[in-house]
């Protein structure tokens, strides 16, 4: 199709959000919008924004549902901040969304929803059509309902199912404004439809539908062309958080030669990690749906004493009911992993929402003294490489591990190169030897404090396990009290030493002077534009970034890192944490803090702002 290009601006990169009720398909406009962008070969970053209230009354805020992409010609690390355009589906995700939309930037909505009740829902006094409330915003006000209903005339379609396209309409109305070709989503039609022609022919009239209406009617207007992103050679998929973490695993799984198991319970945000693992039984994966947490985990346990890499999934919610099991694989001494996707809490809390909720309980929250190692992934695409991280670690060093992710990463997307798993860090397996005479379940090695792995079936190594306090080389059961302590000191060396192994923490931009930003896990990619702005404000300034990705151990350099800054700010999105942990480890400095806790990421002119406060003080 034909676009006139003489009103078209080129762009370094755009923001995108899709609003409406939930329900009304903005997940699906986002995501076959993001199909598109891919194939373009732009690089870009997602966030699908859920309400938390899934059955919220229709053409209410609470049940507001999103779909934010960032997408352009140069590296994406964040879905970005306010949009350039927005689509609003209904007057209560025009609501919720204005604010985050730039100032001359474009909006779009369904001007047939924008009538009676649903504008006093929203919680307008009238129609902000009408009111010039919009008058520094470009306005597409489309009869989108009625205009899907009438390209659909003659089909065997009712109402109801022909309402359902109303976002392939906005989708394509999205695909006109950036100079997209409708035939990649056209061809998706015809397979996700393969068994049902009706719809196939439905969605794709309302796609070309959508895309007429626009060219029709704002010939005029500005459209927008974003230049491809010079990607490395090599094959590239794009990704949400939690398949990459599922991929992570499978990889580990295939470098170590051990049978992959998953023992879950079904939560979000972490459910699609096994429907993902349950997919790859072709692969040797073995996973299990479990009745309830305790279920999962324990059978996980057994797995890892059987010899595989076992991992379990959950939330904040379900790492609390996980809590006494892990203490059991603590005191075992198996390799096992535990992905903890975070959301709102406490309790259910806000389960379709993002937070860093969970890093007391992943530290702390055990019975005695139970050292877990923590780490979290900071990105969508490197899920991958801390899934992988945490099963190397855990196999290597004999211990639970917690990975955690968040839902801002685990939904959200990003295109990542595929390694090659020969390319993959070696993953060293500390087996028994069979029928070794000097072998018991609880010799460590002197270094490492690590204990032998010794997989039943093994000749000669049979053994025992359980909960009760083991004899430090015998693995019996014992009550003795310098025993018990002698044990509890080993199992906390083994942990410590993992320190040596991990590598030093990195600083990003200045490596010393006036201001050190931390961070920890999804932060990473607002607190990375954050540092890039806030130096671009104030070029005076010595600014850097430790964002952390090793909770515990921390690395070997942290302290060597924080002497060499005058001020440091810690910024999290909960209360403060990350924070009081590292002043429990390094009571001599002062650690600033800036907090947010409101289940959306961080917004990069509120992190520039709350340094700049601070730096005043």
């Amino acid at each position: 199709m034909t676009k006139d290009k003489s009103n078209v601006v080129v762009l370094e990169d755009v923001v995108i959000k899709f609003a409406g009720d939930s329900g009304d398909g903005m997940q699906l406009a986002g995501t076959l919008f993001s199909d598109n962008t891919a194939l373009v070969g732009d690089d870009f970053a997602t966030f699908p924004d859920y309400p938390a209230e899934i059955r919220a009354p229709h053409n209410t805020i609470s049940g507001v549902s999103g779909f934010q992409i960032h997408f352009g010609s140069k590296q994406i690390i964040t879905s970005g901040d306010l949009a350039d355009v927005l689509i609003a589906m209904n007057p209560a995700s025009l609501k919720v969304n204005l604010k985050n939309v730039k100032i001359g930037g474009t909006i779009v909505v369904d001007a047939d929803t924008f009538v009676g009740d649903a504008i006093k829902k929203a919680g307008y006094e009238e129609s902000p059509l009408c009111d010039n409330s919009l008058i520094d915003y470009h306005v597409i006000a489309a009869p989108i309902t009625s205009l899907t209903r009438e390209s659909q005339k003659g089909l065997n379609v009712d109402i109801k199912t022909a309402d359902k396209c109303r976002n392939i309409f906005a989708l394509g109305i999205v695909f006109f404004l950036f100079h997209r070709e409708l035939e990649p989503t056209m061809k998706y039609f015809e397979s996700k439809f393969a068994k049902k022609s009706e719809f196939i022919e439905s969605n794709k009239r309302v796609l070309l539908a959508g895309f007429t209406y626009a060219e029709s009617v704002s010939a005029n207007a500005t459209t927008f062309i974003v230049d491809k992103f010079p990607l490395n050679k090599g094959t590239y998929r794009y990704l949400t958080g939690n398949l990459a973490t599922s991929w992570g695993f499978l990889a580990a799984a295939e470098k170590s030669g051990l049978r992959l198991y998953q023992g879950s319970y079904p939560i979000t945000p972490a459910t699609d990690i096994l429907i993902e693992l349950e997919n790859r039984r072709d692969l040797g994966v073995r996973a299990y749906q479990a009745e309830d947490e305790i279920a999962g985990i324990c059978s996980a346990i057994g797995a890892a004493f059987a010899g595989a890499l076992a991992i379990t999934t959950t939330s904040g919610p379900g790492l609390s009911l996980k809590s006494e099991a892990l203490g059991l694989a603590v005191m075992t001494e198996l390799p096992l992993v535990v992905v903890d996707v975070q959301r709102g809490g406490p309790s259910t809390g806000l389960p379709t929402k993002t937070e860093q909720s969970d890093l007391y309980q992943a530290l702390y929250g055990r019975n005695g003294e139970c050292p877990v190692p923590v780490i979290a992934a900071s990105m969508p695409g490197n899920c991958f490489k801390f899934a992988y991280e945490a099963s190397k670690i855990a196999v290597e060093h004999m211990t639970p591990v917690i990975l955690l992710t968040d839902g801002y990463i685990a939904n959200g997307t990003e295109i990542i190169a595929i390694p090659n798993v020969a390319d993959l860090p070696e993953i060293n397996i500390p087996y028994a030897t069979p029928n070794d005479p000097e072998y018991a379940p609880y010799r460590r090695d002197e270094k490492t404090f690590v204990r032998q792995w010794a997989v039943p079936g093994m000749e000669g190594l049979r053994h025992r396990v359980g909960g009760l306090e083991k004899e430090h080389i015998t693995g019996s059961v014992s009550t003795n009290p310098e025993n018990h302590e002698l044990m509890c000191k080993n199992r906390q060396a083994k942990v410590e030493y993992i320190a040596n192994c991990i590598g030093k923490q990195e600083v990003i931009g200045d490596q010393e002077g006036d201001l050190l930003i931390v961070g920890w896990g999804g932060t990473y990619g607002s607190l990375r534009n954050s540092l890039d702005e806030f130096k671009a404000q104030n070029p005076d300034l010595k600014v850097g970034l430790a964002h952390f990705n090793y909770i515990y151990p921390l690395p070997l350099n942290t302290d060597e890192i924080f002497s060499k800054f005058k001020k440091i700010i810690v910024c999290e999105l909960n209360f403060g944490q990350f924070a009081n942990y590292l002043r429990t480890v390094f009571e001599f400095y002062h650690f600033g803090q800036f907090n947010k806790l409101k289940g959306q990421p961080f917004m990069v002119a509120e992190l520039v702002d709350a340094y700049k406060k601070y730096m005043e003080k």
